[in-house]
């Protein structure tokens, strides 16, 4: 084995979770595109639809994204009248982000989007599963 094996392409466990990634992304995008979201703006979205509402720094914090990226998103999901975002009355630092109702209908037209995706990823339900803990065990969850 030659020293500079470990630098091959084909060694390395970041570029297939890199392709994968940008693979699954690339399949969400005709069912994103039915709804008007890019896939940040969607998973935003998601957080939202569960928690109902919650501050920047903890939306940020669940989605693995930081305020500079996460700032824009957030106004383009304003500008389309899906969230509104609010200072908090108890701390002005603190901008509180809340589906509109329009947000909240939304949710019905992404409801399909998971079993879509499902559908044409190749893995069995407990194959899928396996990833699903091993990608969290990457991200330390």
């Amino acid at each position: 084995m030659d020293k500079y094996d470990v630098l091959k392409i084909e060694n390395q466990l970041c570029f297939p979770l890199y392709v994968c990634a940008k693979e699954v992304v690339r399949k969400y995008k005709p069912y994103l595109d039915q709804i008007d979201l890019t896939y940040t703006q969607y998973i935003t979205m998601m957080v939202l639809w569960e928690y109902g509402q919650m501050n920047v720094r903890e939306l940020g914090d669940r989605l693995y994204l930081d305020s500079g990226t996460l700032t824009p998103l957030l106004k383009k999901l304003e500008s389309k009248g899906l969230i509104q975002r609010e200072r908090s009355d108890k701390d002005e630092r603190n901008v509180i982000v809340t589906p509109t109702d329009e947000g909240i209908e939304l949710r019905e037209k992404a409801i399909s989007i998971p079993m879509a995706i499902g559908s044409c990823i190749n893995l069995t339900q407990e194959e899928a599963l396996t990833l699903y803990r091993l990608l969290y065990k990457i991200l330390g969850k």
